[in-house]
């Protein structure tokens, strides 16, 4: 195997750690999941362009005469990214305790107020930065409303 080989494989493997985490793991922690909101997907542009190098990196090896495993690597690094990028959602978990965002869990006593902004965005300020949470569906914010209500 060759160094190119090598990385592929580390990068692949930790993509797909991510997702298995993202997916099964993070839905266990810290207690039963009392809410789960699907959250807009951002930056698919990036997304597109990092498959489309991939792409040309596959279509490089391939009239370059490279080895197979390096076809396969790139088949399979893409695949994860376009499975990241386009079939998984975004989401937001709310547990007794706090909730899931961007993979980070926050305990409700962090947060200093929450508002909604015009457009949907509903905005926790924690300590020292604010979380723009924008959900795909606007109902979403109602259960969200809710579940904040009767844990404060």
């Amino acid at each position: 195997m060759s160094v190119t080989d090598i990385v592929l494989v580390l990068f692949t493997l930790l993509l797909l750690a991510y997702a298995i985490y993202d997916e099964f793991i993070m839905g266990t922690r810290n207690g039963k999941t009392q809410l789960r909101v699907n959250l807009k997907r951002r930056n698919r542009l990036d997304s597109i362009i990092f498959i489309g190098l991939l792409a040309i990196l596959l279509y490089n090896n391939i009239h370059s005469n490279g080895t197979a495993i390096t076809n396969y690597l790139l088949i399979g690094l893409g695949l994860i990214a376009f499975y990241l990028s386009f079939i998984r959602w975004p989401k937001m978990l709310f547990k007794p305790q706090g909730f899931y965002f961007a993979n980070t869990f926050i305990t409700y006593d962090r947060i200093r107020s929450m508002n909604l902004s015009e457009d949907g965005v509903l905005v926790f300020e924690l300590e020292q930065k604010k979380l723009l949470i924008r959900v795909n569906e606007l109902d979403d914010l109602e259960r969200i409303y809710k579940l904040m209500v009767n844990n404060q």
